[in-house]
């Protein structure tokens, strides 16, 4: 009964942390804010859409074949239409709650291809370790290049007005002293506070994060095709780069962003997407955010952002449904 109530309670925390972030944009638009939005709505191209699903699909059919991979050396060979069910399957139930989705995506294989879920459930383990360490070489790779663009933009917004009105000037300027002060401060509470930091929980889970991912990279050679399995690693990234920036092009106003803007969203939308169930609210609202720093409105960026994750979002309820329903009669024949 405990168990129940508190699987309850993470679904509607979840949920309420997405409905607040939209109550939260919402509420500080103007009507006529309300209204661009809608307008943009209005005048996208939804055609792009469709492309965007399309490379969505292919990303998740590329997952399917390296979960495959990593299966092999255990001597299961699933069915690739079983495999990405599954895939789907998981997809939709992290819709539902967090984390819920890599068990009942191995669940799913246990069902129909008798795969043991403590063995299955090793290769996900591993799988996601490589999914992380992707991120966060993608990750730094695009702050690297967005905090160039930051950087201008902070210039241009806040240190030149601030500059103007307090008439500082040199070499170090307002600028160079509040940056030199931030890491002055970081680095002498991290020296005074070091001994403390390394009995916090924070800690010792960043400590078994590492450890974790270590052994989901150690997992690799024995995979019979590391270097298929390495490319099919990146080659799903690059189709989730291609999902998020296909939907640039349904705007008028965003169509001319490159690289870097679509970087930045696939990124900063990503850790969305992990810190609250499914990005719901949060997503919209850091793709309107990340969007400002290139110049694009924050109605603009909104829109947008709602596109895109409807696209993903629908993506997977489409296909997870009709994985759920297809997978008895695709099966029927072997369990009869």
């Amino acid at each position: 009964m405990v168990k129940t109530t508190f699987r309850y309670f993470k679904i509607v925390f979840f949920l309420g942390i997405g409905v607040f972030f939209i109550w939260l944009f919402l509420h500080n638009l103007t009507p006529s804010e309300k209204s661009e939005i809608i307008q943009s709505f209005a005048e996208a191209n939804y055609i792009w859409v469709l492309f965007s699903i399309f490379f969505g699909l292919i990303a998740h059919i590329l997952r399917a074949l390296r979960w495959n991979l990593m299966l092999a050396p255990m001597k299961y060979h699933p069915r690739l239409l079983n495999t990405f069910s599954a895939v789907m399957i998981g997809y939709m139930a992290n819709l539902a709650l967090p984390r819920l989705g890599e068990i009942t995506r191995c669940g799913v294989l246990n069902r129909y291809e008798k795969i043991p879920i403590n063995k299955s459930i090793g290769t996900v383990i591993a799988e996601r370790s490589v999914d992380l360490i992707m991120f966060f070489i993608l990750f730094f790779l695009t702050i690297f290049v967005f905090v160039t663009k930051m950087q201008g933009y902070y210039e241009q917004k806040f240190m030149g007005p601030m500059e103007d009105k307090f008439s500082l000037s040199g070499k170090m300027g307002l600028y160079g002293l509040v940056t030199v002060f931030i890491v002055l401060l970081i680095v002498t509470l991290l020296i005074i506070y070091r001994k403390k930091l390394i009995k916090i929980k924070l800690y010792a889970k960043a400590e078994e994060l590492a450890v974790g991912l270590w052994h989901g990279l150690k997992s690799i050679a024995f995979i019979p095709k590391p270097g298929l399995f390495i490319f099919y690693s990146v080659l799903i990234w690059v189709m989730y780069y291609f999902m998020t920036y296909f939907c640039f092009l349904c705007f008028i106003e965003t169509e001319h962003l490159g690289f870097g803007a679509g970087m930045a969203v696939l990124m900063f939308g990503t850790i969305g997407i992990m810190l609250v169930q499914g990005g719901i609210g949060i997503y919209p609202a850091i793709v309107a955010e990340t969007l400002i720093v290139y110049g694009i409105a924050n109605t603009t960026g909104y829109a947008l952002g709602w596109l895109t994750w409807s696209a993903q979002t629908l993506l997977i309820i489409i296909f997870g449904s009709l994985s759920f329903l297809m997978l008895p009669f695709i099966n029927s024949k072997k369990h009869g």
